[in-house]
């Protein structure tokens, strides 16, 4: 057995119990990895309040994670045991039910095409920050149909997606300029992160906002306000559902390691840069007060757990 947060109802964040949870054994395409630190995303709190994705009871939460593989099945060719990895376990586009064991416990099992290598210059924390969230940035520009040159107004630069919009606009998908909007005390952190301007949303408003962009990429569910910014016929992407003006776009996530892969000379490079809010890591045992945070609404970047528990009983089972 292992330790694991899980939960046996649909509710609340008091529903979570830490406690004993089976070890998995990995299928012929599948690596058992033994997780060092995992990210928390708002799809994990609105799955346990509610089934908006098919899932067994128990279950546990979490998608991102970053950890070393133990032991891997006779398909596998890319990793090797001693590997350290990273990436969103749970593919939220394949038919069927999504993992019952998720990125909060000691181990997980993943199927090879979903992880990535760790780029050796980001710890654990940083890198299990970055899956999901960099997936979701990059579909959007995808279904926004980027153009080198454009001109982009980001709502919600500060989130966790929205981090990684500005990072990518500015140096993976060459924006001619980029605006982001965030409240009074995260706009220095936004003009670090590259926007070329950042618009303090408690004292400006979008009706004030002269310029017209090319894109429109609104990662908070705002676009029935923001959309006066964006030029006529301009793509207006949201990445909640269900978007709130007519002319936004739904913008979901591609979960697979090669993009994963093709990131990584940006990261080793420094150009992309994982963003943990200045709270945590979270150690394991805090999971809940990790989840009661993550629900104001207030991170700057990302939540992340750390410290799993990784017991020495646990160890020599694998030895």
């Amino acid at each position: 057995m292992q330790k694991a947060w899980y939960y046996e109802e649909y509710g609340p964040k008091e529903v979570l119990k830490l406690g004993d949870f089976p070890l998995p054994t990995p299928q012929h395409d599948q690596l058992l990895v033994q997780v060092r630190a995992a990210a928390l995303n708002p799809i994990d709190s609105k799955r346990r309040e509610r089934p908006i994705f098919p899932s067994d009871f128990p279950a546990v939460p979490g998608c991102d994670m970053a950890g070393i593989v133990v032991a891997k099945g006779m398909s596998v060719t890319k990793f090797n045991t001693g590997d350290e990895v990273y990436g969103n376990i749970q593919d939220f586009n394949a038919e069927g039910k999504l993992k019952q064991l998720g990125a909060l416990a000691e181990f997980i099992v993943v199927e090879e095409s979903l992880i990535a290598k760790k780029p050796k210059n980001i710890s654990f924390e940083e890198a299990a920050s970055l899956p999901l969230a960099v997936q979701t940035a990059i579909e959007g520009f995808k279904t926004a149909g980027f153009k080198t040159g454009q001109t982009i107004f980001i709502v919600g630069g500060a989130g966790g997606v929205g981090t990684l919009v500005i990072q990518l606009a500015k140096h993976f998908y060459g924006a001619s300029h980029v605006v982001a909007t965030t409240s009074t005390p995260k706009v220095e952190f936004v003009k670090e992160l590259g926007a070329d301007k950042v618009i303090d949303y408690r004292k400006t408003k979008y009706k004030d906002i002269e310029e017209k962009f090319d894109v429109l990429y609104d990662t908070i569910g705002d676009c029935k306000n923001s959309f006066v910014v964006a030029k006529d016929n301009a793509p207006i992407v949201d990445i909640t559902w269900p978007p709130s003006h007519p002319r936004a776009i739904y913008s979901s996530l591609t979960v697979c390691g090669e993009i994963l892969e093709k990131l990584k000379p940006f990261i080793e490079s420094g150009k992309l840069k994982a963003q943990i809010d200045p709270t945590g890591p979270y150690k394991f045992k805090d999971v809940i007060e990790a989840f009661r945070y993550l629900e104001t609404g207030r991170a700057r970047g990302k939540v992340v757990i750390s410290a799993f528990p990784y017991t020495e009983s646990t160890r020599c089972h694998f030895i």
